[in-house]
């Protein structure tokens, strides 16, 4: 016997573990690392430290090598009297290799490098608000698949209680205390019951394949979804995704404005050039020649039409439209969470009227149990007060499902 338990403990085991679940908040954590979207943040990442190298290397010393063979129609002539200089040839030729040295620009490369950084920080958080806004449609998913669930958790019930119902109707039949037909009405009844169990599983396995797309992840049609106990905070600030990003706009029309404010600063670069041809710096020199000049280089664009400040105008007005946005976000998800609310509220005086239509139905099933194993009503009588319990009991769950729904909606509109 002790054998036996040990053999039965084991198989229960690996049953149970078999047997597969979820929760509200592995699916939230699997659609942020799965879905598609969720890659962008990475290549954004890739491409941004690409972009910082290339910019990075306008502090390295530029090379430019430059080749040119011409002819020209006519040269410079000398005089007689300086008969002894070689006339210039028409045909030239000339090689250089030139190196440019940054020295100094204002600033301007680490101002571009800041703002790829700050560009960076933008186009991930918006890749967290789009996977952040997904979140409803898993809990769209999440509680249907539980309303489902807990439905068929019922029907069973229902079932269960009308199969022995039938046994006792049938019981009663053979001893002629009840009428020959009854339990052809529970029958029928069981068969119906069969059919919704059918249309039950169907939707279930429609909206759990949904529900495996949407994170990228396989799911059992007979997977357990563990109901979540979820609280709301009424009194708590928006701490929502969206108003991260629109900070970080900000910061990136800032970072634009100090890169604006240093284009106009003067930029002095090193120089230095190589060269072989014929002529060399020296006109006069009628031969191949090696030749070298370096120096230093000063540019300042010290008149640019107020171009630069307009532009810098122009990025003031848009750090006024991220306000404005911002201030627009705040108001609807406000008007969004104060709707929320009155649906949670409706729905819980919902569930206290359905707890006590229940316990009156219950009462009234009693009673027609009674009449029906004393032959006073028909088995089309008790079933149908079986149904307006079962009924009821359906809309409980729902309601309950449904204020489980409106609450993880609440929250994640309040960003909790």
């Amino acid at each position: 016997m002790k054998q036996l338990s040990i053999v039965l403990a084991m198989v229960f085991t690996l049953v149970s573990s078999a047997q597969q679940s979820l929760t509200l908040e592995e699916c939230y954590n699997l659609v942020t690392e799965n879905y598609p979207l969720a890659k962008q943040s990475v290549l954004f990442e890739s491409q941004n430290k690409l972009d910082k190298e290339a910019i990075s290397t306008l502090k390295l010393p530029q090379l430019n090598f430059d080749a040119q063979a011409t002819y020209q129609s006519d040269v410079i002539e000398f005089p007689l009297a300086m008969a002894g200089i070689e006339p210039l040839n028409k045909d030239q030729y000339r090689a250089t290799l030139s190196v440019n040295q940054l020295i100094y620009n204002g600033g301007i490369t680490d101002a571009t490098l800041n703002l790829k950084s700050a560009q960076l920080k933008t186009k991930q958080k918006q890749v967290e608000v789009s996977l952040y806004q997904l979140k409803q449609q898993i809990n769209q998913l999440y509680f249907s698949v539980l309303l489902a669930q807990e439905s068929e958790l019922l029907l069973n019930v229902k079932k269960e209680q009308l199969e022995a119902k039938l046994k006792e109707v049938q019981s009663g039949i053979k001893y002629g205390l009840v009428l020959p037909t009854s339990d052809k009405v529970l029958e029928a009844e069981l068969l119906k019951i069969n059919q919704q169990f059918k249309e039950l599983q169907s939707n279930k396995r429609t909206l759990i394949q949904s529900l495996s797309s949407l994170i990228s992840q396989p799911i059992n049609t007979s997977i357990v979804l563990k109901k979540p106990l979820i609280e709301t905070e009424i009194e708590t600030e928006l701490k929502r995704p969206e108003l991260d990003l629109f900070q970080l706009k900000k910061e990136e029309i800032e970072n634009s404005e100090s890169l604006l404010s240093k284009q106009n600063t003067p930029k002095l670069l090193g120089f230095a050039t190589g060269g072989y041809g014929n002529p060399d710096l020296n006109m006069l020199d009628n031969s191949f020649q090696a030749f070298y000049t370096t120096g230093i280089k000063l540019n300042w664009n010290v008149f640019d039409w107020n171009a630069n400040k307009k532009q810098r105008q122009s990025l003031v007005i848009n750090k006024e439209i991220v306000d404005n946005e911002t201030e627009i976000f705040k108001l609807n998800t406000n008007i969004e969470l104060n709707e929320q609310q009155n649906q949670i509220e409706k729905i819980e005086s919902f569930i206290t009227s359905d707890l006590e239509i229940i316990n009156l139905r219950k009462e009234v099933l009693k009673s027609a149990d009674s009449q029906l194993k004393n032959g006073v009503i028909t088995s089309s009588a008790y079933i149908t007060e079986l149904t307006n319990l079962y009924e009821d009991e359906n809309i409980l769950i729902k309601h309950r499902i449904q204020l489980q729904l409106a609450k993880a909606n609440y929250n994640i509109i309040k960003g909790q």
